[in-house]
């Protein structure tokens, strides 16, 4: 099974910049499959994905309720759904309930050229029970943090298992990633292909790429 994935910078990008005598003996299909490698190794360099992807599936444990979080849901009008979920909370006593979680995968830098699709989320109660909440009950998630908030009366207790499903990425590719894209594609090319028979060191273009990634990389 092949790595599916579109690259951060294209064939065209990459025959008319600065590293075409690097490629110039290869055909297109061989030159996107370096622009593949050198995308995986962004993505593995900044510990995030980067390119569009598609249906990845995370798991999260509910936990931290917000001590400053609204949760009594007496006496507001809120929809049936939410009506039956603060029902069921109240019967079993609590109506303090997790609200939030936020996804591995967002935008570190511009998320107005990022999207989330296809979102499904599965609530596995660690008591027993499960529920799955549509896409359109839930706000978000938010491109600039992953943020996905649960609607009031969620039935959300402490200690669950949240399995989301959602596709996303950069729709629109920031020019400095598909720069580190090229670099990191001239590196492979130079180290693997052509080594000692070019003008460009391997080292310095790697470390150029590594350079612009700094900003994209997940904190710890």
């Amino acid at each position: 099974m092949s790595d599916d994935v579109t690259p951060l910078a294209g064939v065209a990008q990459l025959m008319a910049g600065p590293f075409a005598d690097l490629f110039v003996h290869f055909d297109p299909d061989t030159v996107q499959e370096f622009l593949v490698d050198a995308t995986r190794i962004c993505e593995d360099e900044t510990d995030r994905r980067l390119a569009p992807f598609t249906r990845i599936v995370e798991s999260h444990r509910a936990a931290g309720i917000d001590p400053d979080e609204f949760g009594d849901a007496g006496g507001i009008p809120i929809d049936p759904q939410g009506v039956v979920g603060a029902s069921y909370a109240a019967a079993l006593g609590t109506t303090q309930l997790v609200r939030h979680v936020y996804l591995d995968q967002y935008a570190p830098r511009y998320p107005e050229m990022w999207s989330y699709s296809d979102i499904s989320v599965l609530i596995l109660r660690s008591f027993g029970g499960s529920q799955l909440i549509p896409a359109d009950r839930l706000t978000g998630p938010e491109p600039d943090s992953g943020h996905l908030w649960f609607p009031l009366g969620t039935y959300l207790p402490s200690g669950s298992l949240i399995r989301i499903t959602y596709s996303g990425g950069y729709t629109t590719v920031p020019a400095s990633l598909s720069r580190a894209c090229r670099l990191m594609a001239a590196h492979l090319a130079v180290t693997e292909l052509r080594p000692g028979t070019t003008t460009h060191d391997a080292d310095t273009l790697r470390g150029q790429a590594v350079d612009i990634l700094v900003s994209y990389v997940r904190p710890h």
